[in-house]
């Protein structure tokens, strides 16, 4: 995670209190659009990251970052993102220098390393049970994953990374499209503004996820009776980050700058976060199927349905749990 540093009276005031620990404020979208001129892109058989800094103008420059790098000489940080603490390390000078260059201010890469935070608790699926009904309909296919193997956790408990508030965020094309629909002069709406990890085609309906509760993944990497799960808790809360134009890493002009307006018309469904539109739904991995594979045009089957949406804030029990696939 990038992260400013404020050290002296001369620099601007952090762009957002809540995300400050000190001396160092957490980046995120929302209040640091330029995030967006940074593309990354992993290279498994090298173990490295490459960032690419693609300016609006001026020639791109690119970093390779080891995706495992040596600790033992790196200062730890104390980090707290979205109310949920923990420690991380502080990148070598020269990894932070040039990132500092690129954004004309002070910024450090925190590495978490070993290190998670915990899941707030209204976002656990370990928390009393919701009423739901089993549903045993198939989408057509998974359209798009993070990554063909799902890493790291062996377990829920043991917590999550640098990503917002849950691993998984889900949606669906068909939402998007509704999206889009809104959106006057043939605009469509960029899905990576939405910024999922697992996109599905094939619902009914538009928004049809608001009342998923979990979601089961059939894979060619699996047998039948042994499918990847997906725990769906609670709902995505959108903000302005919608509203950015990747390309200038500013707020976007015309027509792509009123998404976040056209969808609070009608999209405020969510009682605990009521100020919000909702788009998507966070997810977490059935204890158990760390290091499973998927990929793109997997089968995926809707296996609960809440009978109602469920609301930001309260808790239910999201126990494990199996359908036998169709």
């Amino acid at each position: 995670m990038l992260i400013k540093v404020h050290d002296g009276m001369d620099q601007p005031k952090p762009r957002s209190n809540s995300h400050l620990n000190g001396r160092f404020e957490n980046m995120t979208i929302t209040y640091y659009p330029e995030l967006a001129l940074f593309l990354q892109e992993t290279n498994g058989d090298t173990g490295m990251l490459t960032v690419t800094y693609k300016p609006p103008e001026g020639e791109r420059e690119s970093l390779d970052i080891s995706l495992e790098p040596e600790t033992r000489d790196l200062e730890v940080l104390n980090v707290t993102l979205h109310q949920s603490p923990t420690k991380a390390y502080t990148m070598p000078d020269n990894i932070n220098q040039w990132f500092s260059k690129c954004f004309g201010y002070p910024v450090v890469l925190a590495y978490l390393g070993p290190h998670r935070r915990a899941v707030l608790r209204t976002l656990s699926p370990n928390a009393n049970q919701r009423k739901s009904t089993s549903c045993k309909s198939w989408l057509s296919s998974m359209t798009s994953s993070l990554s063909a193997t799902i890493l790291r956790a062996k377990s829920q408990e043991d917590g999550i990374s640098f990503a917002d508030v849950a691993a998984y965020l889900v949606v669906t094309e068909e939402s998007l499209q509704e999206v889009s629909s809104r959106l006057h002069y043939g605009t469509e709406m960029d899905i990576t503004k939405f910024r999922p990890n697992i996109v599905l085609s094939g619902a009914k309906a538009a928004y049809e996820e608001d009342y998923w509760g979990g979601i089961t993944i059939k894979s060619d990497f699996q047998t039948v009776s042994d499918p990847v799960e997906i725990i769906l808790t609670q709902n995505c809360a959108r903000c302005v980050s919608i509203n950015v134009d990747y390309s200038t890493g500013q707020a976007a002009a015309g027509e792509a700058g009123t998404v976040l307006k056209k969808l609070m018309r009608d999209r405020r469904v969510d009682k605990g976060a009521k100020y919000s539109p909702i788009f998507g739904r966070y997810g977490f991995l059935r204890s158990g199927d760390a290091g499973r594979k998927i990929s793109v045009g997997d089968g995926v089957q809707v296996s609960k349905v809440n009978e109602e949406r469920t609301t930001f804030g309260i808790i239910y029990n999201f126990r494990s749990y199996r359908e036998t696939l169709m």
